[in-house]
């Protein structure tokens, strides 16, 4: 769930200058204050303790498998594994989310379900990522994206005592902010309105979807939840990622994304359950690693075998925790709110 393709750090200038790794701290202590760390522990129990009531079952599942996402803006951290002794090695992943093993459970009938976990992503270092990071995912068979933005919204009521979100389609977002239609400009439009509005990159770029993702993450986003959440949903067909798609002029994602403050919080879907359609999306994404020049993946064929067997109708969500502490205590940094940041891991 949680994608952030928007993210693409080789692209955007600003990521080669403030985000760079600083050298090994040299304290032992913990990056946060343990007031804060008592914070942190008292927002994660009023997360869990509001699933709990809803009847949502909380769940585990792996955080090292033999593969991994296939999307070609996230990068997962491999981990070598020997089965036994005097074995080879084999090459595992951590896990950027739960996601496909969450579905399997789905299918294999868990019903509602919620995870508090773990995640990692490779290359992701800065005031808003730390590689290691934490993360809750939920599922809730026959919801559809607009009822699961309600249940998000009530949960962030209740973590940030703010009034209800607003909500703006990404057509109406794009409209206010950068007066172009995304479902309808040309890449060339894209790119002068990208220039326009100073944003610079380092390399010739021709998709697409990526100078969407730009626009959205280096002018919108700032611009955009200052005062309360705001939900953004249809995103374009192309970056459907997990979504089912809703046919219409334009076709439109059935996903979601939330801010506050500026800042992404959650990405959500109305999962997809065709298993074919499934596969045809790896294999493009397959497709973008290998132009890339990107270590390639195994598609996951557990998961697709469970679309295949049969996953409820659903929606899910996943919602960065340690950016949901760091606006609830008023951090400038994902840093102050963690034990342990990279450099002191």
């Amino acid at each position: 769930m949680f994608q952030e393709q928007k993210n693409n750090s080789s692209s955007v200038c600003k990521y080669g200058t403030g985000e760079l790794m600083q050298p090994l701290a040299a304290s032992w202590l913990p990056s946060a204050t343990i007031d804060m760390l008592v914070k942190r522990s008292h927002i994660i129990k009023t997360i869990r303790d509001f699933f709990h009531a809803r009847g949502v079952m909380e769940v585990e599942t792996p955080l090292m498998c033999h593969t991994s996402v296939t999307d070609p803006f996230i990068q997962s951290i491999p981990a070598l594994f020997q089965p036994l002794s005097q074995t080879a090695e084999s090459r595992y992943y951590l896990q950027t989310s739960p996601e496909y093993a969450m579905k399997r459970l789905l299918a294999a009938g868990s019903g509602a379900i919620f995870q508090i976990s773990k995640a990692f992503r490779q290359g992701e270092i800065g005031r808003l990522h730390n590689p290691e990071f934490t993360i809750i995912e939920w599922y809730r068979p026959n919801f559809n994206h607009h009822d699961l933005m309600d249940e998000v919204d009530e949960l962030l009521q209740l973590v940030f005592t703010t009034p209800k979100a607003e909500r703006k389609s990404y057509r109406d977002i794009f409209m206010q902010h950068v007066s172009l239609d995304p479902h309808h400009a040309s890449t060339q439009q894209l790119m002068r309105c990208a220039d326009e509005k100073n944003i610079c990159v380092a390399r010739e770029i021709n998709d697409r979807d990526i100078w969407l993702q730009l626009l959205m993450s280096e002018y919108i986003e700032p611009r955009i939840g200052k005062n309360q959440p705001c939900f953004i949903y249809d995103f374009p067909a192309s970056q459907a990622a997990l979504a089912k798609i809703q046919q219409g002029h334009p076709a439109v994602a059935s996903r979601f994304e939330v801010y506050f403050r500026g800042i992404e919080l959650a990405n959500g879907f109305h999962e997809l359950q065709d298993a074919q359609e499934q596969r045809h999306r790896f294999e493009k994404n397959l497709a973008e690693r290998k132009q890339h020049g990107l270590h390639e993946i195994l598609i996951d064929e557990w998961f697709l075998s469970a679309l295949t067997h049969g996953l409820p109708d659903c929606s899910g969500v996943a919602l960065g925790i340690d950016r949901l502490i760091m606006l609830a205590t008023n951090s400038n940094t994902i840093n102050e709110v963690i034990s342990f940041d990279i450099m002191r891991a």
